[in-house]
Protein backbone atom coordinates (compact mmCIF):
# COMPACT_ATOMS: atom_id res chain seq x y z
CA UNK A 1 0.00 0.00 0.00
CA UNK A 2 2.78 2.13 0.51
CA UNK A 3 4.35 1.84 -2.47
CA UNK A 4 0.99 2.53 -4.20
CA UNK A 5 0.67 5.70 -2.06
CA UNK A 6 4.61 6.68 -3.35
CA UNK A 7 3.98 5.81 -6.72
CA UNK A 8 0.08 8.16 -6.79
CA UNK A 9 2.50 11.06 -5.60
CA UNK A 10 5.31 10.76 -8.07
CA UNK A 11 3.09 10.64 -10.58
CA UNK A 12 1.28 13.44 -9.14
CA UNK A 13 4.23 15.47 -8.49
CA UNK A 14 4.95 14.43 -12.62
CA UNK A 15 2.17 16.00 -13.81
CA UNK A 16 2.53 19.59 -11.53
CA UNK A 17 5.92 19.47 -13.63
CA UNK A 18 4.81 19.09 -16.63
CA UNK A 19 1.84 21.39 -16.05
CA UNK A 20 4.30 24.42 -15.03
CA UNK A 21 6.58 23.62 -17.87
CA UNK A 22 3.79 23.49 -20.47
CA UNK A 23 1.70 25.99 -19.43
CA UNK A 24 0.69 29.17 -21.19
CA UNK A 25 -0.38 31.98 -19.09
CA UNK A 26 -2.33 34.95 -19.70
CA UNK A 27 -0.76 37.81 -21.41
CA UNK A 28 -0.12 40.98 -19.86
CA UNK A 29 -3.19 43.49 -20.46
CA UNK A 30 -1.38 46.60 -20.61
CA UNK A 31 1.53 45.03 -23.27
CA UNK A 32 -1.12 43.94 -25.25
CA UNK A 33 -2.72 47.10 -25.73
CA UNK A 34 0.79 49.19 -26.58
CA UNK A 35 1.59 46.16 -29.10
CA UNK A 36 -2.47 46.20 -30.95
CA UNK A 37 -4.24 48.89 -29.44
CA UNK A 38 -2.43 52.11 -30.60
CA UNK A 39 -3.75 55.04 -32.52
CA UNK A 40 -6.48 54.75 -34.08
CA UNK A 41 -7.41 52.34 -31.51
CA UNK A 42 -9.99 53.95 -29.04
CA UNK A 43 -11.63 52.10 -26.23
CA UNK A 44 -15.62 52.67 -25.97
CA UNK A 45 -17.78 51.79 -22.94
CA UNK A 46 -21.02 50.66 -24.55
CA UNK A 47 -22.59 49.13 -20.88
CA UNK A 48 -23.30 46.06 -18.96
CA UNK A 49 -19.47 46.58 -17.83
CA UNK A 50 -18.10 46.10 -21.55
CA UNK A 51 -15.34 48.18 -23.46
CA UNK A 52 -15.23 47.80 -26.84
CA UNK A 53 -11.47 48.17 -28.69
CA UNK A 54 -12.71 49.93 -31.93
CA UNK A 55 -11.14 51.78 -34.61
CA UNK A 56 -13.05 54.24 -36.58
CA UNK A 57 -11.27 55.64 -39.56
CA UNK A 58 -12.15 57.45 -42.49
CA UNK A 59 -14.07 61.03 -43.48
CA UNK A 60 -17.02 60.66 -40.29
CA UNK A 61 -19.84 62.22 -43.21
CA UNK A 62 -18.72 59.78 -45.31
CA UNK A 63 -20.87 56.61 -45.57
CA UNK A 64 -19.89 54.29 -42.81
CA UNK A 65 -19.50 50.38 -43.39
CA UNK A 66 -18.93 48.34 -40.16
CA UNK A 67 -16.97 45.11 -40.28
CA UNK A 68 -17.26 42.48 -37.90
CA UNK A 69 -14.33 39.68 -37.59
CA UNK A 70 -14.76 35.78 -36.87
CA UNK A 71 -14.19 33.14 -34.16
CA UNK A 72 -10.87 33.69 -32.23
CA UNK A 73 -9.75 36.34 -35.15
CA UNK A 74 -9.89 40.49 -34.28
CA UNK A 75 -10.46 43.24 -35.96
CA UNK A 76 -6.86 43.45 -37.58
CA UNK A 77 -8.26 40.87 -39.82
CA UNK A 78 -9.59 44.05 -41.67
CA UNK A 79 -6.61 45.32 -42.19
CA UNK A 80 -6.30 44.95 -45.93
CA UNK A 81 -9.87 46.16 -46.42
CA UNK A 82 -9.47 49.37 -44.56
CA UNK A 83 -6.42 50.74 -46.05
CA UNK A 84 -8.48 50.53 -49.77
CA UNK A 85 -11.07 51.94 -48.01
CA UNK A 86 -10.69 54.98 -45.45
CA UNK A 87 -9.78 56.95 -48.00
CA UNK A 88 -13.44 57.27 -49.32
CA UNK A 89 -15.38 55.73 -46.70
CA UNK A 90 -16.16 55.79 -42.85
CA UNK A 91 -14.61 52.32 -42.02
CA UNK A 92 -15.66 50.71 -38.00
CA UNK A 93 -14.27 47.59 -36.49
CA UNK A 94 -14.17 46.56 -33.25
CA UNK A 95 -12.83 43.30 -31.66
CA UNK A 96 -15.98 41.74 -30.29
CA UNK A 97 -16.43 40.25 -26.49
CA UNK A 98 -14.64 37.22 -25.99
CA UNK A 99 -11.96 38.43 -28.53
CA UNK A 100 -8.88 40.94 -28.86
CA UNK A 101 -8.59 43.77 -26.52
CA UNK A 102 -12.14 43.75 -25.41
CA UNK A 103 -11.95 40.70 -23.51
CA UNK A 104 -14.75 38.73 -21.89
CA UNK A 105 -18.32 39.42 -21.14
CA UNK A 106 -18.84 40.36 -17.41
CA UNK A 107 -21.70 38.11 -17.90
CA UNK A 108 -20.23 35.46 -20.05
CA UNK A 109 -23.08 36.26 -22.31
CA UNK A 110 -22.37 34.83 -25.79
CA UNK A 111 -25.40 34.41 -27.28
CA UNK A 112 -25.96 35.46 -30.78
CA UNK A 113 -28.82 37.95 -29.32
CA UNK A 114 -25.61 39.96 -26.97
CA UNK A 115 -23.66 39.73 -29.84
CA UNK A 116 -26.34 41.84 -32.06
CA UNK A 117 -27.14 44.12 -29.01
CA UNK A 118 -23.30 45.01 -28.93
CA UNK A 119 -23.55 45.97 -32.48
CA UNK A 120 -26.42 48.28 -32.05
CA UNK A 121 -24.72 50.27 -29.05
CA UNK A 122 -21.35 50.59 -30.99
CA UNK A 123 -23.44 52.11 -33.49
CA UNK A 124 -25.17 54.43 -31.25
CA UNK A 125 -22.11 55.45 -29.56
CA UNK A 126 -20.84 56.47 -32.91
CA UNK A 127 -23.85 58.01 -34.29
CA UNK A 128 -24.61 55.52 -36.97
CA UNK A 129 -28.42 55.24 -38.06
CA UNK A 130 -28.00 53.61 -41.55
CA UNK A 131 -24.93 51.94 -42.60
CA UNK A 132 -23.43 48.96 -44.42
CA UNK A 133 -22.59 46.17 -42.13
CA UNK A 134 -20.13 43.35 -43.28
CA UNK A 135 -18.57 40.22 -40.91
CA UNK A 136 -16.29 37.25 -41.62
CA UNK A 137 -17.39 33.85 -40.62
CA UNK A 138 -19.19 34.40 -36.95
CA UNK A 139 -19.49 37.85 -37.67
CA UNK A 140 -21.19 36.89 -41.02
CA UNK A 141 -23.80 35.46 -38.99
CA UNK A 142 -24.00 38.39 -36.37
CA UNK A 143 -23.88 40.84 -39.22
CA UNK A 144 -27.06 38.30 -40.79
CA UNK A 145 -28.82 38.42 -37.27
CA UNK A 146 -28.52 42.31 -36.94
CA UNK A 147 -29.92 42.80 -40.35
CA UNK A 148 -32.88 40.53 -39.15
CA UNK A 149 -33.82 42.03 -35.86
CA UNK A 150 -32.95 45.73 -37.09
CA UNK A 151 -33.63 45.65 -40.86
CA UNK A 152 -34.63 50.15 -40.63
CA UNK A 153 -30.54 50.22 -39.93
CA UNK A 154 -29.14 48.05 -41.89
CA UNK A 155 -27.95 49.53 -45.93
CA UNK A 156 -26.61 47.02 -47.19
CA UNK A 157 -24.78 43.21 -45.84
CA UNK A 158 -21.28 41.96 -46.69
CA UNK A 159 -20.70 38.71 -46.04
CA UNK A 160 -17.84 36.88 -46.34
CA UNK A 161 -17.76 33.25 -45.91
CA UNK A 162 -20.19 34.01 -42.81
CA UNK A 163 -22.09 30.96 -40.72
CA UNK A 164 -25.28 31.54 -39.63
CA UNK A 165 -27.44 29.52 -42.35
CA UNK A 166 -28.63 25.91 -41.68
CA UNK A 167 -26.28 23.14 -41.65
CA UNK A 168 -26.51 21.49 -44.67
CA UNK A 169 -27.48 18.17 -45.47
CA UNK A 170 -24.82 16.50 -47.41
CA UNK A 171 -24.36 13.39 -49.76
CA UNK A 172 -22.23 10.20 -48.15
CA UNK A 173 -19.47 11.21 -50.83
CA UNK A 174 -19.70 14.59 -49.50
CA UNK A 175 -19.79 13.47 -45.88
CA UNK A 176 -16.81 11.08 -46.61
CA UNK A 177 -14.80 13.87 -48.07
CA UNK A 178 -15.06 16.02 -44.72
CA UNK A 179 -13.78 13.75 -42.12
CA UNK A 180 -10.98 13.54 -44.42
CA UNK A 181 -11.24 17.95 -44.67
CA UNK A 182 -12.74 18.98 -41.65
CA UNK A 183 -11.38 22.21 -41.03
CA UNK A 184 -8.75 23.05 -38.46
CA UNK A 185 -7.53 21.96 -34.95
CA UNK A 186 -8.16 24.20 -32.99
CA UNK A 187 -11.55 24.74 -33.23
CA UNK A 188 -11.97 20.88 -32.65
CA UNK A 189 -9.80 20.87 -29.66
CA UNK A 190 -12.09 24.03 -27.95
CA UNK A 191 -14.93 21.31 -28.76
CA UNK A 192 -13.37 18.16 -27.21
CA UNK A 193 -15.14 17.48 -23.05
CA UNK A 194 -11.63 17.49 -20.84
CA UNK A 195 -9.28 18.39 -23.51
CA UNK A 196 -10.91 21.97 -23.44
CA UNK A 197 -10.34 22.66 -20.39
CA UNK A 198 -6.55 21.84 -20.42
CA UNK A 199 -6.65 24.15 -23.74
CA UNK A 200 -7.47 27.68 -21.06
CA UNK A 201 -4.08 26.77 -19.63
CA UNK A 202 -1.79 25.39 -22.14
CA UNK A 203 -2.11 26.78 -25.72
CA UNK A 204 0.97 25.78 -27.10
CA UNK A 205 1.76 28.81 -30.10
CA UNK A 206 2.48 25.91 -32.65
CA UNK A 207 -1.11 24.72 -31.91
CA UNK A 208 -2.44 28.14 -33.00
CA UNK A 209 0.20 28.21 -36.16
CA UNK A 210 -1.11 25.04 -37.30
CA UNK A 211 -4.97 25.85 -36.75
CA UNK A 212 -4.59 29.14 -38.98
CA UNK A 213 -2.66 27.64 -41.70
CA UNK A 214 -5.24 24.96 -41.92
CA UNK A 215 -8.02 27.94 -42.15
CA UNK A 216 -6.55 29.30 -45.36
CA UNK A 217 -5.03 28.42 -48.52
CA UNK A 218 -2.66 30.98 -49.23
CA UNK A 219 -0.60 30.23 -46.68
CA UNK A 220 1.30 33.53 -46.14
CA UNK A 221 -1.38 35.11 -44.32
CA UNK A 222 -0.39 32.56 -41.86
CA UNK A 223 2.84 34.68 -41.76
CA UNK A 224 4.93 34.31 -37.70
CA UNK A 225 3.30 38.09 -37.14
CA UNK A 226 -0.49 37.11 -37.37
CA UNK A 227 -0.21 33.36 -35.52
CA UNK A 228 1.95 35.92 -32.82
CA UNK A 229 -1.35 38.05 -32.72
CA UNK A 230 -3.90 34.99 -32.47
CA UNK A 231 -1.87 33.10 -29.96
CA UNK A 232 -1.06 36.77 -27.71
CA UNK A 233 -5.20 37.62 -27.65
CA UNK A 234 -6.73 34.51 -27.42
CA UNK A 235 -4.24 34.55 -24.18
CA UNK A 236 -5.73 37.89 -23.34
CA UNK A 237 -7.37 37.94 -19.60
CA UNK A 238 -10.43 35.60 -19.97
CA UNK A 239 -10.57 35.03 -23.78
CA UNK A 240 -9.67 31.53 -23.47
CA UNK A 241 -12.21 30.81 -20.68
CA UNK A 242 -14.88 32.90 -23.40
CA UNK A 243 -13.69 30.32 -26.30
CA UNK A 244 -14.93 27.15 -24.67
CA UNK A 245 -17.89 28.69 -23.22
CA UNK A 246 -18.64 29.73 -26.86
CA UNK A 247 -17.85 26.34 -28.74
CA UNK A 248 -19.66 24.55 -26.00
CA UNK A 249 -23.14 26.44 -26.81
CA UNK A 250 -24.73 23.87 -29.52
CA UNK A 251 -25.15 25.62 -33.18
CA UNK A 252 -27.96 28.18 -33.61
CA UNK A 253 -28.93 28.83 -37.20
CA UNK A 254 -31.23 31.58 -38.35
CA UNK A 255 -34.01 30.89 -39.41
CA UNK A 256 -33.96 30.38 -42.94
CA UNK A 257 -37.66 32.31 -43.05
CA UNK A 258 -35.81 35.14 -41.40
CA UNK A 259 -33.13 35.23 -43.62
CA UNK A 260 -35.42 35.16 -47.07
CA UNK A 261 -37.23 38.56 -45.31
CA UNK A 262 -33.62 40.28 -45.51
CA UNK A 263 -34.15 42.88 -47.99
CA UNK A 264 -30.93 44.81 -47.89
CA UNK A 265 -28.62 44.85 -51.03
CA UNK A 266 -26.48 41.84 -50.05
CA UNK A 267 -22.63 41.10 -51.20
CA UNK A 268 -21.52 37.67 -50.42
CA UNK A 269 -18.07 36.46 -50.89
CA UNK A 270 -16.91 33.00 -50.63
CA UNK A 271 -13.53 31.29 -50.69
CA UNK A 272 -13.94 27.89 -53.03
CA UNK A 273 -11.88 26.25 -50.75
CA UNK A 274 -12.95 27.24 -47.29
CA UNK A 275 -12.72 23.91 -45.17
CA UNK A 276 -14.49 25.35 -42.46
CA UNK A 277 -17.81 26.81 -44.01
CA UNK A 278 -18.10 25.10 -47.05
CA UNK A 279 -19.00 26.77 -50.50
CA UNK A 280 -22.09 25.63 -50.13
CA UNK A 281 -23.43 27.67 -47.72
CA UNK A 282 -22.33 30.84 -49.48
CA UNK A 283 -25.22 29.09 -52.79
CA UNK A 284 -27.39 28.30 -50.03
CA UNK A 285 -27.69 32.18 -48.54
CA UNK A 286 -27.32 32.93 -52.53
CA UNK A 287 -30.40 31.13 -52.66
CA UNK A 288 -32.27 32.55 -50.13
CA UNK A 289 -31.73 36.16 -49.57
CA UNK A 290 -34.11 38.34 -52.29
CA UNK A 291 -31.33 40.51 -53.41
CA UNK A 292 -27.78 39.46 -53.81
CA UNK A 293 -24.70 38.68 -55.51
CA UNK A 294 -22.42 35.84 -55.26
CA UNK A 295 -18.43 35.95 -55.98
CA UNK A 296 -16.75 32.74 -55.36
CA UNK A 297 -12.51 33.02 -55.41
CA UNK A 298 -10.98 29.92 -56.53
CA UNK A 299 -7.90 28.32 -54.29
CA UNK A 300 -9.23 31.14 -51.33
CA UNK A 301 -9.84 29.36 -48.41
CA UNK A 302 -11.60 31.04 -45.16
CA UNK A 303 -10.35 34.67 -45.22
CA UNK A 304 -10.58 36.06 -48.70
CA UNK A 305 -10.43 39.54 -47.20
CA UNK A 306 -7.02 38.57 -46.52
CA UNK A 307 -6.03 36.10 -48.92
CA UNK A 308 -6.88 38.08 -51.91
CA UNK A 309 -7.26 41.52 -50.64
CA UNK A 310 -6.95 43.03 -54.04
CA UNK A 311 -9.51 40.95 -55.68
CA UNK A 312 -11.95 40.97 -52.97
CA UNK A 313 -11.45 44.88 -52.61
CA UNK A 314 -12.27 45.21 -56.67
CA UNK A 315 -15.67 43.37 -55.99
CA UNK A 316 -16.64 45.09 -52.61
CA UNK A 317 -16.06 48.49 -54.64
CA UNK A 318 -17.66 48.17 -57.31
CA UNK A 319 -20.58 47.27 -55.16
CA UNK A 320 -20.04 50.41 -52.42
CA UNK A 321 -20.56 52.46 -55.88
CA UNK A 322 -24.13 50.94 -56.53
CA UNK A 323 -25.36 50.54 -53.30
CA UNK A 324 -23.22 53.55 -51.17
CA UNK A 325 -21.90 56.19 -53.63
CA UNK A 326 -19.75 58.83 -52.16
CA UNK A 327 -21.04 62.09 -53.10
CA UNK A 328 -18.89 63.84 -55.39
CA UNK A 329 -16.95 66.78 -54.31
CA UNK A 330 -18.38 70.03 -55.42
Amino acid sequence: MKWVLRGFLALAAMLVIAFLIFRTPDTDPAEMRAKYGAPPSQFVAIGGGVTVHLRDEGPKDAPAIMLLHGSNADLHTWDPWVEGLKGKYRVIRFDQVGHGLTGPDPAEDYSTANYVADIGEVADKLGLGRFILGGNSMGGKHALAFAVAHPERVAGLVLVDGSGGPMLKLTPEEKEAAKKDSGNIGFKIARMPGINLIAEQITPRQLIATSLEQSVTVKAVASPAAVDRYWELLRYPGNRRATLKRFGMPYDPLAAEDIAKVTAPTLILWGEEDRIIPVEAGRWLAGTLPDNRLVVYPKIGHLPQEEAPEATLADLEAWLAQHAPVAKPR
